[in-house]
């Protein structure tokens, strides 16, 4: 007996065949993307009508095509969406059709959304869910009854209310850009479902539809919806994003929507473009990508404006004047007249304030929005040298609320990169350093945004000492100015914090800002990257360095200023970067050095060794610890230990090993880190000291997937090893069950005698970005100040086990770590060792040890 997949294998074979013929087509660039959507959904057509052949539709039945496929658009990898539509409730023998239908439909190659219902059924289910009235708009009758296709269309045609339709799409489209952070500029953005992807387009679509709309683009323009001038942008934004989706479904292999960096490279090729003045192809075509979606999200804002108004003319009500340039209707922003920013050019900026002052209006109207684009040229190289510009420019900047909405939607309208010429480097540019995961013009912007939550009462639960830094401050707008020119030469060559600082300080002179704001401003731009280097690289328990940082920012209105714009800056880059333990450093850092410069102002003469001390002794007298009892163990400790490790820290080893500091057996502890930062691990492990017991440390803590974000090691004047790590766990493990298993584990592990086993890594996969960001490691090593040690800071891919193969090859050396610093900048480790070693002190030995490290941790090679 035959099986049905055996009879179904000719037509296979042909759809298969047919699907190869067209994206042979496609790819030779004989068929445009429309043509390819257009005949592949024919193809499917063709395929299921044959299929019906032999697997007839329950009686009186009608097959439909829904959704995009519906619409005549079917992706190479898109699911076909039909909906068998029926009669009548399906009986037994109409559910054996179905079923036997559907197992064809996946035994010919066809990934089917099958959906079987009544039109009750299917109108019910629309009520509840907006997906579905969606899907239900664009339905094509493949097969079956035409008279219950028709039936289905008048009862949705009646069904559908446009004015529900629009807020429901509306409000849906607002959830979905807010999950994607209101960005369609991530390195990695999904070309389908990101703000300015095919579902905004098709959502223009979807509103103009459910209006009795149709026709496409050019037929809008016709009826007056859109301009012809913004049709023809539409059209080809749509028709680059489709060649994008239809390329990238290609090169997948799959249905997959997301410009993942293993791809953009392919797709630069695809579409035959070039890299431009040093930058790789993959950087111009994701460059122009993000100036498509950009021009979508411009056109869908003024589009929706004019559904909503055709659609609630009530709320169209009688204008109301605000002044001679600017009126309200309803609850919308409107001009005038045509000419208004003509006669008027200080109202492109006007706008935005306007909007900021009056809570009551929510947006523009659609004119304005057009207007506003089609007059942004107006704002040439002299306009932002008028004193009228400059303060309203200025004035945006000091308003209470609205000054993220209004430099977002000035970014979006081309009117902040005329207004601030050195802006038009940044827009769209990408930032390849495995580190920021967006654009620089919306990495700003985002930066802005966080210093904004931070003036804000709603967000006081969140950011509790950010909130009262702000207040104390007291003028956020010169952190905003900052904020906006802090990357602002990036992309140039040379050091862009040199190059913002200069734009800056053109940009305060120019709109005359007073002396000591503008040196503020000038100053944070040029430093903003300093408090993060020092907070993630030095030890910030010496003394010395903290009166180093201290002497750089020189009063505490800078460090506060410093202070939060930092904490905004490294929020803003990616959610991976920043963590508790960022957060932790920067705090102690900042109290470190406001403590410093309170004492130097008021000229008190302090030891901050004996005042580490005197707080560990108060924290041990709280803990119940009787006076003195700390002596002996603390004669075991240098200087060094005291200077390396906080009050708290020093007072918590004291606490566990003041009897026990003697005793040869091993005493590990470990706990949540205090001040609430459930998501990592302090470990103390004390010990005598041994060859290679770091490196057996280190090797079990990568055994377990604990990433070490610092390390602090020491031994006493007895001998004994006294080290310090700060962990973080694994993403699927709790902190708190991983205690237990390192107290017990631990101490076993180091009685083992012997070099300790290498932990196995091989499981573990290698960061994908590797394969597109070639990066050789980068190893400096140079004395400190004082002659005594070496600082080594290796800048390397992230990858399991990075942090042993480091130990692994110093230990080689015969190089003792004092201290490490671990940093993980997205995909990008920064960690910094104090080292010693007679190693160190031959040039050629210190070469060696570099060119040794280099090969160990060099992922270049293996990712070929």
């Amino acid at each position: 007996m035959v099986s049905s997949a055996e009879n179904l294998a000719p037509l296979k074979d042909e759809l298969a065949s047919g699907r190869e013929a067209l994206a042979r087509a496609f790819l030779a660039s004989t068929l445009s993307p429309a043509r390819y959507l257009a005949r592949h959904a024919h193809l499917v057509d063709e395929t299921l009508r044959r299929l019906l052949e032999t697997h007839p539709l329950p009686r009186g039945a009608a097959l439909l095509a829904v959704g995009g496929y519906g619409r005549g658009e079917l992706y190479p990898h898109s699911d076909i969406d039909v909906l068998i539509l029926l009669a009548q409730t399906a009986d037994a023998e109409d559910e054996a059709r179905v079923h036997a239908l559907v197992a064809a439909l996946w035994d010919v190659g066809l990934q089917v959304g099958a959906s079987v219902r009544t039109i009750e059924q299917s109108l019910a289910l629309a009520d509840e869910d907006i997906t579905v009235a969606t899907t239900l708009l664009e339905t094509r009758l493949l097969a079956g009854s035409r008279t219950l296709y028709h039936a289905f269309r008048e009862r949705y045609r009646t069904w559908l209310d446009p004015r529900s339709f629009y807020e429901a799409k509306r409000q849906e489209q607002e959830q979905r850009h807010a999950r994607m952070l209101g960005s369609p500029f991530a390195l990695e953005p999904n070309c389908k479902e990101h703000p300015g992807g095919l579902r905004d387009l098709q959502l223009l679509i979807w509103i103009a539809r459910a209006l009795g709309y149709r026709g496409g683009w050019a037929a809008l323009a016709t009826k007056g919806l859109l301009t012809s001038a913004e049709a023809q942008a539409l059209s080809r934004c749509q028709s680059f994003i489709a060649r994008v989706r239809i390329h990238l479904h290609l090169l997948a292999r799959r249905a997959e929507d997301r410009l993942l960096f293993d791809h953009q490279e392919k797709l630069a090729q695809c579409l035959d473009i070039a890299g431009q003045d040093g930058r790789r192809p993959a950087e111009v075509f994701m460059q122009r990508y993000y100036l498509t979606v950009k021009q979508v999200l411009q056109v869908n804002a003024i589009l929706m404006a004019t559904f909503a108004e055709a659609l609630f003319p009530e709320r169209q009500r009688l204008p109301f004047p605000i002044n001679e340039r600017f009126q309200q209707r309803g609850d919308r922003l409107d001009v005038v007249s045509e000419d208004t920013f003509v006669r008027h050019p200080e109202a492109l900026l006007e706008v935005f304030l306007l909007l900021a002052q009056r809570s009551e209006l929510t947006d523009l109207t659609a004119r304005t929005l057009r207007l506003l684009w089609a007059h942004r040229e107006l704002i040439d190289d002299a306009y932002h040298l008028e004193p009228r510009h400059q303060a309203l420019f200025l004035d945006l900047l000091r308003q209470r609320r609205g000054i993220v909405h209004g430099l977002r939607r000035m970014n979006q309208f081309g009117i902040l990169s005329r207004y601030l010429p050195p802006w038009r480097r940044i827009i769209c540019q990408m930032q390849y350093d495995l580190y920021h995961a967006y654009t620089v013009d919306t990495h700003t912007l985002m930066v802005v945004r966080n210093l904004r939550c931070f003036t804000m009462g709603e967000h006081a639960h969140e950011y509790p000492a950010m909130n009262a830094l702000m207040f104390e401050f007291g003028q956020p707008w010169l952190l905003y100015l900052a904020a906006l020119f802090h990357d602002i030469g990036k992309g140039r060559g040379g050091d862009h914090s040199l190059i913002g600082a200069e734009e800056a300080e053109r940009f305060c002179r120019e709109h005359r800002l007073d002396s000591s704001d503008a040196e503020l401003v000038v100053w944070l731009v040029r430093h903003h990257l300093d408090m993060s280097r020092t907070a993630q690289k030095e030890d910030i328990s010496d003394p010395e360095v903290v009166a180093r940082f201290a002497a750089l920012v020189g009063d505490e209105r800078r460090l506060i200023a410093l202070y939060l714009l930092t904490h905004a800056d490294i929020r803003g880059t990616s959610p991976k970067v920043w963590t508790p333990w960022k957060e932790r450093l920067l705090h102690d850092l900042f109290e470190a050095t406001r403590r410093h410069l309170r004492q130097r102002r008021q000229g008190l003469a302090h030891d901050p060794l004996t005042v580490r001390l005197e707080e560990a002794r108060r924290l041990l007298r709280f803990h119940g610890l009787r006076p003195e009892a700390e002596t002996p163990f603390w004669r075991t400790l240098d200087t060094a230990y005291f200077l390396r490790h906080s009050a708290e820290e020093i007072a918590w080893h004291t606490r566990i090993l003041y009897g026990r500091f003697q005793q040869e057996a091993p005493v590990v502890r470990a706990r949540l880190l205090p001040d609430g930062e459930g998501s990592g691990i302090q470990l103390m492990v004390y010990t005598r000291d041994a060859p290679e017991l770091l490196l057996r440390l280190i090797a079990y803590l990568a055994q377990l997937g604990l990433e070490v974000w610092e390390a602090k090691i020491h031994t006493t004047h007895a001998g004994h090893a006294l080290d310090s790590f700060v962990l973080r766990p694994p993403n699927d493990l709790p902190a708190r069950e991983l205690l237990p298993l390192l107290e017990y584990e631990l101490p076993r592990r180091l009685s083992q005698p012997g070099s300790p086993p290498e932990p196995d890594l091989g499981s573990r996969r290698l960061p994908r970005l590797v394969r597109h960001f070639p990066f050789t490691p980068q190893i400096h090593l140079n004395p400190d100040e004082r002659g005594l040690h070496y600082v080594l800071n290796v800048t390397a891919i992230d990858q399991p086990g990075l942090l042993y193969k480091i130990v692994r090859t110093l230990a080689r050396h015969g190089i003792a770590i004092d201290m490490a610093r671990i940093d993980t900048l997205g995909e990008r480790a920064e960690d910094t060792f104090l080292i010693r070693g007679e190693a160190l002190e031959s040039a050629q030995r210190r070469h060696a040890l570099v060119s040794e490290l280099t090969r160990a941790i060099d992922l270049s090679q293996a990712a070929k």
